[in-house]
C-alpha cells in the first residue's frame, strides 16, 4: 500500500513539474511576443534600441524645449520648438519637420556657408529660443536631429542649393511686406489673438508670448514681417486658419512692431571649448 502511494505521489509530482514547465514556457513566449512589439510614436513604429530611444527623446525635447533638463539651460525665453513647428513638427503646413532632413547639407544665405541639419537646429536656439547654442554633437542636439530625420523617413533626398529649407517649408506670400498696415493689424490682434496671447502679447501657460522679453529675438526668422506673415497665414488661429494674405501681413507688422530681445551673435555663442564635443559614449 505504501509503495503504491509513493508511486502515485511521484507520478503526481512529475505531472505537476511538467505542467509548471509548460506554464513557464507559455509565459516566456507571451513576454517575448510583447517585447517583440516595436515601440511607436505618433502611430508609427520606432527603430529598436538606442536609435528609437534617441528619437523619443528628440520628440520630448521639441515639445518641452524650455523646461526639459537637457535643453532648458540653452533657452532664453518661454518658447518651445513646437510653439512654431506646430503639433511637434507634424502640422501639415505650419513649418513642418516632415521632409526637412532630406534637404541637408544645404546652403544657408544667412550664415553664408553650407550647413548641416544639426547646425540649423542649434542656430534656432540662438534666435527663436533667444538662448545659447548647444554643443554640436551633444545628446540634445543629436536627439532632435534624430527625431526630425525620422519624420523624413522614406522621402527622397533633395539637397537645397539656395536655402536651408525642406521640401514642405511654408510658402512665402506674394504680397509686398512694405504695404503692411500695423494699425489694421492691431484691430485684428484684439479681435482674433488677444484672448489667447493676451492684450500685452506675453501669453500664458497654454499660449506662447508673441513679443516682449520671453519671445523670439529680432534675429529669428519670424522677426521678419514677411516670414511671420507667411507662417500666420497657414497656422493661426489654431484649427481655423482663415486669415487672408492682407490680414496676415498687417498682423505680422503689428506683432513685430513691439519690443523684443535684440540679437547679438556674441551673446548667443558658448565659449569656444563648448561649441562642439566628441560624442563617444566610452570617451574613446
Amino acid at each position: 500500500m505504501s509503495r503504491d502511494w509513493n508511486r502515485s505521489s511521484l507520478a503526481t509530482g512529475l505531472l505537476a513539474v511538467r505542467c509548471l514547465a509548460v506554464l513557464c514556457l507559455v509565459v516566456l513566449c507571451l513576454v517575448g511576443s510583447v517585447r517583440a512589439e516595436p515601440a511607436t510614436l505618433a502611430g508609427r513604429p520606432l527603430p529598436p534600441g538606442p536609435l528609437g530611444e534617441a528619437i523619443m527623446l528628440g520628440a520630448a525635447l521639441v515639445r518641452d524645449t524650455s523646461t526639459h533638463p537637457l535643453t532648458k539651460a540653452y533657452v532664453g525665453n518661454r518658447l518651445d520648438c513646437t510653439s512654431c513647428h506646430l503639433q511637434n513638427g507634424t502640422h501639415h503646413s505650419a513649418a513642418p519637420f516632415v521632409g526637412v532632413a532630406t534637404a541637408y547639407p544645404a546652403w544657408a544665405p544667412r550664415e553664408g556657408r553650407v550647413i548641416t541639419l544639426e547646425d540649423r537646429i542649434l542656430n534656432c536656439f540662438m534666435r527663436s529660443e533667444n538662448g545659447v547654442r548647444p554643443p554640436l554633437g551633444s545628446r540634445a542636439s543629436v536627439a532632435i536631429a534624430a527625431y526630425i530625420t525620422w519624420l523624413s523617413d522614406g522621402q527622397p533626398i533633395k539637397q537645397n542649393p539656395e536655402h536651408s529649407l525642406g521640401p514642405n517649408a511654408t510658402e512665402p506670400l506674394t504680397i509686398d511686406p512694405t504695404a503692411a498696415d500695423a494699425a489694421r493689424g492691431a484691430a485684428l490682434y484684439a479681435d482674433r489673438c488677444a484672448h489667447c496671447h493676451g492684450d500685452d502679447g506675453w501669453g500664458d501657460d497654454d499660449s506662447p508670448p508673441v513679443w516682449g522679453p520671453d519671445s523670439y529675438n529680432n534675429g529669428a526668422g519670424l522677426g521678419r514681417v514677411a516670414k511671420l506673415a507667411s507662417w500666420l497665414k497657414v497656422a493661426m488661429p489654431p484649427d481655423d486658419e482663415t486669415l487672408t494674405a492682407r490680414e496676415a501681413i498687417d498682423l505680422a507688422a503689428f506683432v513685430n512692431s513691439h519690443e523684443r530681445p535684440v540679437f547679438r551673435l556674441e551673446d548667443h555663442l558658448p565659449p569656444a571649448e563648448r561649441l562642439g564635443e566628441y560624442n563617444s559614449a566610452d570617451g574613446e
